[in-house]
């Protein structure tokens, strides 16, 4: 008995469609070579990077900040900002913790319960750099010539770096920073009511305690550098190197605006102008922790009514995220400090 050439008609078979297989791909070969030829980098698309800042999406974070109106140190408005930015970074996995504290209200002398907010990216890390904002607003916009104590919203001037970091966290996960990243909000910046020694208040309330807590009892992490954003929403942006950044983080300043350099972010002058106190201040002097402070001190809208929305743009805020997610992915380590 014979054995039917099933095997003999399976390999012919086989060895058909390999050898046309080869053809096949020789042929597609062939083709993408001329196609390359005429069109260079038409046919094989570059490899796609990670998700861009997104200018739109920063810009309707800020709206949706300042449709909450002010946000004073202890009010309800405060409250409500708070809540939406727990809710907003509990959707990414972040690690969101409080750090309670009390002052006392310039004008009433009554204590105002206030909040810095920390959120952490990569919290194992014991090795961290922080980026902060201050997210509570003036309570009134006492340099608006025609309308002192109107409604001051804080577009720019509260609600800029709280839009920032939000956009921020789409990018946070995918982000390989050379160290962990903490997202700080310092509340207290400026419960101010007047010009007057009685109903002024002190300002930096919330930097102050996160410096002082930091320094008199130290966490497990420790932080090399901090970066501050103020006022980085202006549609005309104009970013100076501020001049006590240079005196006390000369290092990380110059780290910061060479990485801008590098993006061909012009928006990042390369000259000093302006002597500010922010929150940048206790920062290195009470924590010792390297931090400038990117802020557009030139904004003419500053503790006006105008300080909204419409004098603000998303295109701003992107270019200064562009130039932080450059720099934390290339962070150099600090020179190690003196100790006093």
């Amino acid at each position: 008995m014979t054995r039917p050439p099933v095997t003999k008609t399976r390999s012919t078979g086989s060895l058909f469609r390999k050898v046309c297989s080869v053809r096949g791909v020789a042929a597609v070969l062939a083709v993408l070579a001329c196609l390359l030829l005429l069109f260079p980098g038409a046919v094989i698309p570059e490899q796609q990077g990670p998700e861009t800042l997104d200018a739109k999406r920063a810009y309707q974070y800020l709206v949706q900040i300042c449709r909450i109106g002010p946000r004073v140190s202890g009010s309800r408005g405060m409250a409500e900002q708070q809540k939406l930015i727990v809710d907003h970074f509990g959707k990414f996995n972040a690690q969101v913790r409080f750090q309670p504290f009390d002052a006392v209200h310039p004008l009433s002398g009554a204590p105002v319960r206030m909040n810095n907010l920390v959120v952490s990216w990569h919290p194992k890390a014991k090795t961290r750099v922080l980026l902060a904002c201050h997210y509570d607003t003036r309570p009134y916009p006492d340099r608006d010539r025609f309308n002192p104590r109107g409604t001051f919203l804080g577009a720019n001037d509260g609600a800029s770096g709280v839009a920032l970091f939000m956009e921020l966290a789409h990018h946070m996960q995918a982000l390989k920073p050379t160290y962990g990243v903490d997202f700080v909000f310092f509340d207290g910046e400026e419960l101010v009511y007047g010009k007057s020694r009685a109903a002024q208040g002190k300002y930096f309330l919330g930097s102050k305690y996160f410096s002082t807590s930091y320094r008199d009892r130290p966490p497990q992490h420790r932080y090399v550098y901090g970066v501050l954003v103020d006022m980085i929403a202006d549609r005309n942006l104009n970013l100076y190197m501020e001049k006590n950044s240079l005196k006390l983080a000369p290092k990380l300043t110059k780290q910061i605006w060479a990485a801008a350099r590098k993006l061909k972010i012009r928006e990042f002058k390369r000259r000093a102008k302006h002597d500010v106190q922010d929150d940048h201040i206790p920062l290195n002097r009470i924590a010792r922790i390297p931090t400038c402070d990117i802020i557009d001190f030139d904004y003419p809208h500053w503790h006006t009514t105008e300080d909204a929305p419409s004098n603000c743009s998303g295109e701003s805020i992107v270019k200064v995220g562009r130039v932080l997610l450059e720099w934390l992915s290339h962070v150099e380590p600090p020179r190690p400090r003196a100790r006093r």
